[in-house]
């Protein structure tokens, strides 16, 4: 049980980690602007892998790059570029509190694919809020034939993607550091962007843009490593409910850079999606015979 004060030092780098991320978002939807989906994540996996070699050699990993290889550290860097290349095409198309709000169904998702793969038992009350969730996707979405959005069913792909990743990450030993997973993804992003651009037309890069992107992979970094600190040593199941931040910081940023006001629609699927997650932690955390622990990750 953490005390008061590193549940309190938990909650403030949650949040910290939230915005960080959210910003990185709201740098690389800017980016999208100019730049073709594989261009923009291409550019930032260069100033990403460079922040993320250095973590390596700071934290003296480095005798431990060989772990890269292993199947499952690159298994997840594939799924990572695949949430990438997804969430990023779809970053230039929906408001930004809209897609945040849909990627926070990720820990819903999560539940599901437990217990589909047998890993955790779910109850009635668990089962209802993972209902209650995805009526709030599906509101948000409005999947009718006037309001049907591509972008936000690929944004869902996404979330889905997303919890995959984590479910894999579950299963790579403690032995393989933290930095060498993010490291390995971000090389197998970069890679993949490349790829994709051989069918883009890519735009020279002496422009604001490049700023913006180089902007994103400091802010996804320190987002990171802030979120790394949020669950050491505090209380998982109250510092976890605090992600649901940024979907408010994503409503704020959307507002101020770029004039989005949800709809009511989209307010009450963001509430219902918030509302289903927060229960959902909480009765994992209530439930002793729950396998299934809520752990910290970065966002993609």
């Amino acid at each position: 049980m953490a005390s008061s004060a590193e549940n309190r030092r938990g909650i403030i780098a949650m949040l910290l980690a939230m915005l960080l991320f959210t910003c990185n978002d709201a740098l690389m939807k800017l980016a999208r602007e100019a730049y073709p989906v594989g261009q923009a994540i291409a550019l930032r996996a260069v100033f990403a892998v460079t922040t993320a070699l250095a973590m390596v050699w700071f934290m003296g990993e480095a005798r431990k790059l060989g772990e890269m290889f292993r199947p499952l550290v690159l298994l997840r860097g594939m799924i990572e570029a695949a949430i990438a290349l997804i969430f990023i095409w779809s970053l230039a198309k929906l408001p930004l509190g809209n897609i945040t709000a849909i990627l926070m169904a990720s820990p819903l998702i999560i539940l599901v694919l437990a217990v589909a793969l047998g890993i955790e038992k779910v109850g009635w009350r668990r089962t209802l809020a993972v209902m209650v969730g995805f009526i709030g996707v599906l509101v948000v979405i409005r999947p009718t034939p006037e309001h049907m959005n591509i972008a936000a069913i690929t944004a869902l792909a996404s979330a889905t993607l997303a919890a995959i990743r984590d479910l894999v990450t579950r299963r790579i030993g403690n032995h393989v550091p933290s930095t060498v997973i993010s490291l390995t993804a971000t090389i197998i992003v970069g890679l993949f962007a490349v790829t994709l651009g051989f069918f883009e037309t890519w735009v020279p890069v002496h422009r604001i843009e490049t700023v913006y992107v180089g902007g994103a992979a400091v802010l996804v970094s320190l987002g990171s490593f802030c979120i790394v600190n949020a669950f050491r040593n505090t209380d998982v199941g109250v510092v976890t409910g605090y992600r649901n931040s940024g979907v408010a910081f994503a409503v704020l940023i959307g507002f101020l850079l770029w004039g989005e006001v949800p709809d009511a629609w989209a307010v009450t699927g963001i509430a219902l999606i918030a509302g289903s997650g927060l229960y959902t932690l909480h009765r994992q955390r209530v439930v002793p015979s729950a396998k299934l622990k809520i752990e910290g990750g970065p966002a993609s």
